[in-house]
């Protein structure tokens, strides 16, 4: 991939957002797949070929926590590039996952929390822990979110491909983002 392809992270981890984010966007938009709260041990259950044939047709992969082992970020990474925080099932994996991440894509302000606390002022709360973002994507309560916080920031939880628990449907979500801007966003149900 080109130097300027925006799937790296900001210079300094949780720092300034570099002055050309805009400007060093992709020409074509970066289709992003989004998961979280997978929960799988090897050997117990696999990622749904549903949520594979998904994540086939990304250019990167974010998940949001609980991936319970890192064999399954190796599977994704043999995809896509992917960028995972740290969830908290995800005992052992400390090292590896950072507990909050912050990237561009596409241009856009991406960042990542597995759990953005309860839903009484959600939108005030991930505002004031990520003001730079754009985007903002979390997990933990299996319930898919796709909707407009404060300032036009867009709150995205992709749900769980694996463990519905009270929703309807397994599900997770894909991203389009390109020229500093949100180009697409929907919840896929599994």
């Amino acid at each position: 991939m080109p130097p300027d392809d925006d799937l790296s992270p900001p210079p300094v981890a949780g720092g300034p957002w570099p002055a050309t984010l805009r400007s060093r966007a992709r020409r074509r938009p970066v289709t992003v797949a989004v998961l979280a709260d997978t929960h799988l041990r090897a050997g117990r259950r696999a990622l749904p070929e549903a949520a594979w044939a998904v994540v086939r047709t990304a250019d990167v992969v974010l998940h949001a926590g609980d991936v319970v082992e890192a064999d399954l970020l190796d599977e994704l990474g043999a995809v896509a590039p992917v960028h995972a925080v740290l969830g908290n099932n995800d005992r052992g994996l400390e090292r590896l996952l950072p507990d909050r991440l912050e990237l561009a894509l596409g241009g856009v302000r991406v960042a990542m929390v597995h759990d953005s606390g309860a839903r009484a002022g959600r939108p005030a709360r991930l505002r004031r822990w990520f003001p730079e973002a754009d985007v903002v994507v979390f997990g933990h309560s299996h319930e898919p979110v796709d909707e407009v916080g404060v300032d036009g920031q867009r709150l995205f939880n992709p749900g769980s491909p694996t463990q519905r628990r009270r929703q309807p449907h397994c599900s997770l979500g894909v991203l389009a983002l390109g020229g500093g801007t949100v180009l697409g966003h929907r919840i896929v149900v599994l």
